[in-house]
This record gives C-alpha cells, sequence and structure tokens, in this order.
C-alpha cells in the first residue's frame, strides 16, 4: 500500500483554502476543471448553504496521489464562527498547510491557528496565496510570519511579479545561498546536533543538499515551517508547494500490526437518516460485519458493541466500498448508531483536550410556529451531533431551548439549515454571554447515613477549594481508598463534574478542588444509585458555604482603522467597557488593541462601519474570563432543578412516609 498523508489545509476565513483545494485536485487529475468558491462549483463545498454563502462550514474529506503519496485532504473552515470544526480535525492529521493571503497578510485566525497547530506539534508549511491580489507583499507577509507566528520560518524560493495576473514563484535551488544560510541559521538555533556540526566543521561541511535533509526532518518534527508562495486561482507556485508536502511533511506506512485504533472526528446522516461516522485509524485493521466497541472519555459505548455494517473510503476524488481499512487511513463507516463526535474506536490515538476555547454565546430558538417544537428539538439534536459544542440545553421550566453560539454568523448558518433541510423556521432572543462561576474560598459539608437530613443510604463528607485556571476538576481523596466499595467511590467521582456543570448562579465551575472527606455504607443496603443520588446534594451545600463569583468571557480585540477616525470610535469602545491600549500609527492608518466584553463585541461591529467609513477591520479572540462587574449578576435558568430544592423534597417525602 502507498505511503499515506492526512493533511489538514487551515486559514483565516477569505486566504484561499478551498480554491487551493481546488487547484490541488486538478494537478492529481482528479478534476478536469478548478472549481470556483464564488460560482458555487467547488469538490469540498457540498453543502447547499455553502455554495450560497461561499464559505466552508462543515470539514470536507478528499483524496487524491500527489507524487506517489495518498493524500486524504481535509478542508477545514476559515471562518472563527465554525472553529469547532477545525479542533476535530486537529487531532486525526499528520502534516497542515496553513494559507496567508499575501494582501491582508497574519490575521486573527492565522495567529489562533498557528499557535495550536504549533502546541501540538503537527507538522505544517505556510503558503502564502493570493500574489497575484492587488496589494500582495511577499517579503512584508513573510516578515509578519516571522514577527507573529514563529520566527522558525524558512522561505523556499521568492516571488516575483507581485499583484499583478503574472506573478508567479521561483522556488530555491538546494545549492542557493539564500536558501541554504536561512535554512542552517533556524536549524541551528533549535537543533543542537546540527549545531555542534556546524562549530566543528565550519559552513563547507553544511552542503545545500544536507541542508535540505535536515530541513526535511526538522519540518517532521515540527520544529521549522517551510514557506512556499504563489496563487491558487493561477496556479502559480502550487507545483512547488505539492513537492513541499510530499516531500517535506511526514507520509506514513500502513500501519496494520498492533492493536485497532480510531478517533471519530465528524459524524453526519445518509440520505435514509442512518448515522454515518468518519473515522481515522492509527493503527490495526477493522474490517466490515466486525463488531466493535467504542470508548466516550472514560466511559465505553454499549457491553456488546455494534456493528460495522459497511465501510468506505477516499479515492481519487470519489469514494469506494472497501471490505476493511488500516492504520493511516480514512474513512466512513455505517452501522454505528450510538457513535458521537470524539469517540474512540479500540485504543486511543488522541486526547479529549480541547485545543480552542468554547463558544462563549447563546442565544434561544424559538420555532415560528408553536407546532415544531417538538421537531425542533429533534432537529437540533441532530445538528448537535455534527457539532457537539452547539450544547443544546433545555430549559425545563420554560420550556426553551438553549444553543451555544461562537458568532452572529453562526446563528444564521443554524437559521438557514433548519429551513432547507427540516422545513422549520425559527427566530432568535437576544445572544447573551456564556458565564462560568469560580470558587472563591472553602466550603465543606458532610451528610451522615441515616442522619435526619440524609434521604439516602450512605455517607458523604466533601470539601469544595478554588483550583488554579484551567486545571479542571481536581477530585482527591483525604478517606482510605479501601474504605469504600470501587464502584461506590466510581459513582462520587463521576457524580462530581456532573453535578459542578450548573453551580450556584447556574452557571458551570469549570474548575476547583473537591476532597473527600468522610465516606460510608450499609453493605445490607447501599447502592452505586444512593451515592449518586446524595453526592450533588453534598456538592451544592460545600459549594454554598465556599461561595462563587460569575465571570464574563472578555476577548482581545485588534483594529485597523484611519487615523482620523480613532477620535470618535473611543468613546464608543468606552461606552462598550473595552479597554484600548495605546494605538500605534501606519501613516495614514492606525492600530489599536485591547479587551472587550463577548457581549459587546457584536455592538462593535455593528457600529465599526459608520465609525470609519467602511474602512475598519476588526479582528478578536477569546482572551479569558473575569469577575462581572457592575449590575446584577447574571443567573442562568437551572436544566437539573436545583440540588438544593431537590434535597428539601426528597426529605419531605421521606418524612411523609
Amino acid at each position: 500500500m502507498a505511503r499515506t498523508l492526512n493533511l489538514g489545509i487551515v486559514a483565516h476565513v477569505d486566504a484561499g483554502k478551498t480554491s487551493l483545494t481546488e487547484r490541488l485536485l486538478h494537478l492529481a487529475g482528479v478534476i478536469a476543471q478548478v472549481g470556483s468558491v464564488d460560482a458555487g462549483s467547488t469538490q469540498t463545498d457540498t453543502l447547499e448553504l455553502e455554495r450560497r454563502r461561499g464559505i466552508t462550514i462543515r470539514s470536507a474529506v478528499v483524496s487524491f496521489v500527489l507524487d506517489g503519496v495518498t493524500v486524504n485532504l481535509i478542508d477545514t473552515p476559515g471562518h472563527p464562527d465554525f472553529i469547532a470544526e477545525v479542533e476535530r480535525v486537529l487531532g486525526v492529521l499528520d502534516g497542515a498547510v496553513l494559507v496567508v493571503s499575501a494582501v491582508e497578510g497574519v490575521q486573527a485566525q492565522t495567529r489562533v491557528l498557528m499557535r495550536t497547530l504549533r502546541r501540538l506539534g503537527i507538522p505544517t508549511l505556510a503558503f502564502v496565496n493570493k500574489l497575484d491580489r492587488r496589494g500582495a507583499d511577499a517579503e512584508r507577509v513573510f516578515a509578519e510570519i516571522a514577527e507573529k507566528l514563529t520566527p522558525a520560518v524558512v522561505a523556499m524560493g521568492r516571488a516575483y511579479d507581485e499583484g499583478t495576473r503574472q506573478a508567479g514563484f521561483v522556488p530555491y535551488g538546494p545549492d542557493d545561498e539564500p536558501f541554504v544560510a536561512a535554512a542552517v541559521e533556524v536549524l541551528a538555533d533549535r537543533d543542537e546536533e546540527f549545531l555542534a556540526t556546524y562549530v566543528d566543521g565550519g559552513p563547507e561541511v553544511l552542503t545545500g543538499r544536507r541542508a535540505r535533509a535536515e530541513l526535511a526532518a526538522g519540518t517532521a518534527r515540527a520544529v521549522v515551517h517551510p514557506v512556499f508562495y504563489g496563487s491558487a486561482i493561477t496556479g502559480a507556485g502550487v507545483a512547488d508547494l505539492v513537492a513541499g508536502i510530499t516531500g517535506l511533511l511526514p507520509a506514513k506506512e500502513a500501519e496494520t500490526r498492533g492493536p485497532v485504533s480510531g478517533t471519530v472526528f465528524k459524524v453526519e446522516r445518509g440520505p435514509a437518516g442512518e448515522k454515518v461516522a468518519y473515522l481515522r485509524m492509527f493503527s490495526g485493521e477493522l474490517r466490515a460485519r466486525e463488531r466493535v466497541r467504542f470508548a466516550r472519555g472514560d466511559s465505553e459505548g454499549e457491553d456488546q458493541g455494534e456493528k460495522v455494517t459497511a465501510l468506505r473510503v477516499f479515492d481519487r476524488g470519489g469514494v469506494v466500498q472497501c471490505p476493511a481499512v488500516v492504520g493511516g487511513q480514512i474513512a466512513k463507516v455505517w452501522g454505528l448508531s450510538d457513535v458521537r463526535i470524539g469517540d474512540t474506536i479500540g485504543v486511543s490515538g488522541t486526547t479529549g483536550d480541547h485545543h480552542f476555547a468554547p463558544p462563549t454565546l447563546e442565544t434561544v430558538v424559538v420555532p415560528v410556529r408553536a407546532g415544531d417544537k417538538g421537531r425542533l428539538h429533534g432537529a437540533l439534536t441532530q445538528l448537535a451531533e455534527q457539532d457537539p459544542l452547539i450544547n443544546l440545553r433545555q430549559d425545563d421550566v420554560a420550556q426553551e431551548l438553549y444553543v451555544s453560539l461562537y458568532g452572529e454568523v453562526q446563528k444564521e448558518v443554524i437559521e438557514a439549515t433548519l429551513a432547507l433541510e427540516y422545513g422549520i423556521d425559527v427566530t432568535f432572543r437576544e445572544t447573551t454571554p456564556i458565564c462560568v462561576e469560580r470558587v472563591l474560598g472553602s466550603g465543606a459539608s458532610y451528610d451522615l447515613m441515616g442522619g435526619p437530613n440524609n434521604p439516602f443510604a450512605a455517607t458523604i463528607g466533601l470539601r469544595v477549594e478554588p483550583a488554579q485556571v484551567d486545571a479542571g476538576i481536581d477530585f482527591r481523596l483525604e478517606v482510605e481508598r479501601g474504605s469504600l466499595l470501587p464502584t461506590l467511590l466510581k459513582a462520587i467521582e463521576e457524580t462530581v463534574p456532573l453535578a459542578l456543570r450548573q453551580g450556584l448562579y447556574g452557571w458551570q465551575v469549570p474548575e476547583c478542588k473537591v476532597t473527600l472527606t468522610h465516606s460510608g455504607y450499609s453493605s445490607a443496603g447501599s447502592t452505586a444509585g444512593d451515592f449518586r443520588g446524595l453526592t450533588p446534594l453534598v456538592v451544592m451545600d460545600a459549594l454554598k458555604q465556599a461561595r462563587t463569583v460569575v465571570c464574563e468571557p472578555v476577548h482581545r480585540f485588534r483594529l485597523e482603522l484611519p487615523a482620523d477616525t480613532l477620535g470618535a470610535l473611543l468613546p464608543v469602545l468606552s461606552r462598550l467597557g473595552a479597554v484600548p491600549e495605546a494605538p500605534t500609527t501606519r501613516g495614514a492608518g492606525c492600530v489599536l488593541e485591547g479587551r472587550i466584553r463577548a457581549a459587546a463585541v457584536h455592538d462593535l461591529q455593528q457600529q465599526l462601519p459608520g465609525l470609519t467609513r467602511g474602512e475598519g477591520v476588526l479582528e478578536f479572540a477569546f482572551d479569558s474570563y473575569e469577575p462581572v462587574r457592575g449590575g446584577a449578576v447574571p443567573a442562568r435558568p437551572r436544566t437539573d432543578h436545583n440540588p438544593l430544592d431537590r434535597k428539601e423534597y426528597l426529605l419531605h417525602v421521606v418524612r411523609r412516609a
């Protein structure tokens, strides 16, 4: 079997990812004519809504062969509202191409993506696209990449005639002085063995071919990033990028040995409404008609597993039926009716950690026709299968459906999808920020089995304390591990984070220390259900003593605008509660950076064109959660019934009995 490379194409919106995918397909002979995003004729933007809006909404896989390497290319969305699609793809990649516009240069999403690719150690090439566009400046953009993304970059050639239809790219030969000098400098800073060779033997021992080989090794280790230039529209430089993809990124041989290991990174519905899972295999072999079990977090799926009814792999622009898939391949899998995005089959090949910030906004979805309420819940449930970070939840008291959002464009897409695919017209309530609660102090609670305030056959004592930001829920023991049956201890440990999904004000408590201080059970009557029932009551009692503060999401923003409009903008930023830094003037323009509440971003987006004559460009990305200042503390309607209220109800039932 040929070597396989699972390749992601990532970029800020409108940098030209999908156009580059089309050009690669054309070079590989998969399509006879390059499709157009504007005309809605591209291979990977298959949704009607994607073709209509001219943006990628869902990740798409297409396969082709380049220089003997089977490339499974995954085209991802560029708009920040759909960053969740990118997150799901990152864990299944062997390498990536980061596309940067030669006109706009490094943008907000570009920085977020490169930071994450480097943190995950994903080998990455950069492609500076749109050389043919007016305003293109390859040298300036390369300097921006080195300054704002990473200094570990090496130009693989030079651009010429930028800003014209004749713009092109001349690759450096292995012995060209600019290439050798740049490669040696970057590699010497990041490879001690390479540096020692250079110091001991001098420049003459490092031939151009040796530098090229060392560059390939450094690229595979994700410590250096080659930069190519070109235009996906005209095709300039793309053949040289292909040589970089096949020669510098680490394609792998099929891994048939070892245990079955795979990760589900996408779920869609087939023509008959059946679930279809996109599975990246890391090792082993999975066969059709085989029964598999899949894991979700620390728990497994159905005891007997589910039978794979069909497998298809991506092949030369299409999808073909196959009897088995092996490590390195990406497949579409039928038969797993309970599967979800993020599930692992066999031994996990990736972690479940989030690479990007979760959604910071939410809204209530309301059907225009009251009779559609039941259908709406079913439709949103299916959309949440495709995008779990929608976080569909229902307020049982008000009977309202909430969805989480990254931004207003995502709301428009949900509305259009419900109308087009499900025939349901909806409206939305005001978009509001998703807050979190952080523990302020220490609090403890203790319920003794058989006591007057305990309706369960269990004894639990818990202490809740603050933890570092992003530390998660740190569950600890202050009792002997053998003092409680393993199943009962597991019931407590699993229930604690569930109980903290809604704190005193109804918001999630994302991080705190929870220590089990007391435990007890009856060998005759205690069950795991008793411990699952009592744990939330003790958690909330302890949390009430510890107290929490509600924190709202805050974004970091960057504004480019005409310098003479700054005076009109600053008062607006002040009214919105933004905290700007000192502006930087660049000729007739200026750059203003600072921090702003997520709840105020949409207002700023709406007012910006009028304040800046339509020339202002706003970029923003999540920065942190900060305590809500001024006004009433925003409470969130509970969906789990307040455990403290539930405790009073249970005690009332017990006392009457």
